[in-house]
């Protein structure tokens, strides 16, 4: 009896040990957040309730209800889709970004245009040991909060004396001309809602670009409602004094599922990339 209570109390500790490390592990990974905010389909959620509520009264409001409860639905998909605990498309999407890196020694500093939660400003720190990285976004209200959690993943992915993060406008950047041996944005150019023409966001990054070096968007540059037509754009970008550049489509990529492919979503998304 009194060798089964051994054997119990190790078997407990064991478990025990092993579930603070598992703990620890969690508590040191980085949070990227998620792409699809939970507003998307919370609100949706909530107005369906009310609108079915009302639809006892006035039975219009049922079809109302209905495609607020469609919203609900895809949005909620989205969101799983695109975290690590689903399909993990956000991280894929990223990895497009990085692919795409321009051939250059890794040396000097990189700019990340609305770097979010740091993700992709972190993953080139850590792909090139020898570039420091600034990474710039406006966060709003919420500057204090986000600030500390890009610093905290930066932290807990070890670059942290490498990779800095700073508050400013993608439409008005606090930097002299060329300063930046490569520039880089993920998804953020249509986001910038007080710049109507977008190309001039795309503009004002290859400002950053020193002479001779790299950058690489990615962003909806297929959404013509957005960004018009792709061979417009491609020469006006020319017309800037780059020297090389090219779109991508990579709304095809495999890892894309059908339901995803709406222009809103990721059917429209390419990655431009080039040297000035």
């Amino acid at each position: 009896m009194h060798r089964k209570r051994v054997g119990v109390c190790r078997e407990k500790h064991r478990i025990s040990q092993r579930s603070e490390a598992l703990k620890e592990m969690i508590a040191e990974k980085p949070d990227y957040g998620n792409w699809v905010s939970v507003k998307l389909f919370v609100v949706p959620a909530v107005l369906s309730l009310l609108l079915g509520g009302a639809a006892f009264f006035l039975p219009p409001l049922g079809i109302v209800a209905g495609l607020f409860f469609l919203c609900f639905v895809y949005f909620a998909y989205a969101r799983h889709a695109f975290s690590p605990n689903g399909r993990d498309i956000q991280s894929k999407i990223l990895s497009l970004a990085l692919s795409h890196m321009p051939n250059w020694d890794g040396e000097g500093k990189v700019l990340d245009i609305g770097c979010g939660s740091g993700a992709l400003a972190i993953q080139i720190a850590k792909r090139y040991p020898r570039v420091q990285v600034i990474g710039i976004d406006s966060w709003g209200a919420a500057w204090e909060s986000s600030q500390r959690l890009r610093e905290e993943n930066a932290r807990r992915e070890g670059v942290a004396e490498r990779v800095s993060f700073e508050r400013a406008d993608a439409a008005s950047l606090p930097f002299d001309d060329e300063a930046f041996d490569l520039v880089t944005s993920n998804l953020v150019f249509h986001e910038v809602r007080r710049v109507r023409d977008k190309s001039q966001l795309i503009r004002e990054a290859l400002r950053m670009v020193e002479k001779g070096k790299g950058f690489v968007f990615q962003d909806l540059f297929l959404w013509r409602l957005v960004y018009g037509e792709t061979d417009q754009l491609l020469e006006a970008i020319k017309g800037w004094g780059v020297e090389a550049v090219e779109l991508v489509d990579t709304s095809g990529s495999a890892f894309i599922p059908k339901a995803l492919k709406l222009p809103f979503m990721l059917g429209t998304v390419g990655i431009l990339h080039g040297r000035k």
